[in-house]
């Protein structure tokens, strides 16, 4: 492998997109798993529809958006919705997250996130969690308007960094974003830590794994 840069998803990658709904567990009540998958379904259906319809609305409106709908599906107290919002903006990372991390920037690797979220909330989240001093760049769709998996946004990593796809390795939790970062020409491994079946997207990641910690392995 020749990989000049290792660049993350953010959402269920890095940062676990259901601890906000599970820290309000004890509210929500046995409900709460199923609500915070729903509540993740529904945002990223958005996005999809909404680069579809070339109606652009960035990241933390869809994902209001679509919070306002789960909560109605589930019949949720509406006083709930801010204190939900707000915890969403500082996600808890998964517990190997720092230190896979802090092993790749000693190997002098350049370090970023590729993501759907804004930049605000991408600010947030790594500073929220002392990540910030890890990464090199963080990038967001909003440079270019439009969500993953559309090719502009996987161009943005080459364009800073004036390298090749393949160049790049690839993290997500997701298989869709693993498929459309492959089939850009990324070095795509997919982060399975659910043992979920991989979608059918003309794509194959050579690698898989269960959690980051086997990333180190592998680069």
């Amino acid at each position: 492998m020749k990989t000049k840069a290792i660049v993350f998803d953010a959402y269920g990658t890095l940062f676990d997109v259901n601890s906000a709904a599970e820290k309000c567990k004890d509210k929500i009540g046995t409900k709460w798993e199923v609500f915070a998958n729903y509540w993740r379904t529904t945002q990223l259906e958005y996005t999809w529809l909404r680069s579809l319809m070339k109606m652009h609305k960035n990241f933390w409106d869809i994902t209001e958006d679509s919070l306002d709908k789960s909560m109605k599906v589930f019949n949720i107290n509406k006083n709930m919705k801010n204190e939900l919002l707000s915890l969403y903006k500082i996600l808890s990372p998964y517990p190997e997250v720092r230190e896979v991390l802090k092993n790749l920037k000693k190997r002098n690797f350049k370090l970023a996130i590729l993501s759907n979220g804004t930049p605000d909330l991408l600010n947030e989240l790594v500073e929220s969690n002392k990540l910030n001093n890890l990464f090199d760049d963080l990038f967001s769709v909003e440079e270019v308007k439009i969500y993953k998996p559309d090719p502009k946004v996987y161009k943005l990593p080459i364009e800073k960094y004036k390298i090749n796809p393949d160049e790049i390795t690839f993290l997500s939790a997701n298989t869709w974003d693993v498929s459309g970062g492959g089939n850009f020409g990324y070095n795509s491994i997919w982060v399975n830590r659910h043992s979920s079946v991989f979608d059918k997207l003309d794509f194959q990641p050579k690698n898989e794994v269960s959690n980051l910690t086997q990333l180190l392995d592998i680069v």
